[in-house]
C-alpha cells in the first residue's frame, strides 16, 4: 500500500525558530500541518563531545510528492549544520484528514 502521508520529524533551537519553519513549510504547501511541541531535552554527540541543549520538537504531515522539496527546504531554512530531518510513512489515518491534508498541498496556490 503507498502511504498517503508523511510524518517528518525535526528539532529547532527555540520557539520562534520552530514557528518560523513551520509558517514557511505551509505557506509553500510543503506541509498541510506541523506540531510544535514543548520544549524536550536532547542528548546527542558532537564534534567528540557529549552535549546536551534544549529544542523544540516538530512534526510535519507531508505527501510522498511533497517530501523530497521539503527535505530540501528545511535542510536550506534550518539554523543547524547537520538538522534532524526524518520521514515516516503512514500507513492508514482517518480519511477526511488524509483527504484535507492532500487538497491543502496539492492545490494551486492562490
Amino acid at each position: 500500500m503507498d502511504s498517503p502521508l508523511l510524518l517528518v520529524h525535526t528539532t529547532v533551537g527555540d520557539r520562534q525558530a520552530a514557528e518560523r519553519l513551520a509558517t514557511l513549510l505551509v505557506e509553500g504547501r510543503l506541509a498541510a500541518c506541523v506540531s510544535i511541541g514543548a520544549p524536550i531535552t536532547s542528548v546527542y554527540p558532537w564534534e567528540g563531545r557529549i552535549e546536551s541543549a534544549g529544542e523544540v520538537p516538530l512534526t510535519i504531515k507531508t505527501s510522498p510528492e511533497r517530501w523530497p522539496d521539503l527535505r530540501h527546504a528545511l535542510v536550506e531554512a534550518h539554523s543547524y549544520d547537520v538538522p534532524e530531518c526524518l520521514a515516516v510513512p503512514v500507513l492508514d489515518g482517518n480519511e477526511a484528514y488524509l483527504a484535507w491534508a492532500r487538497d491543502w498541498m496539492h492545490q494551486d496556490k492562490k
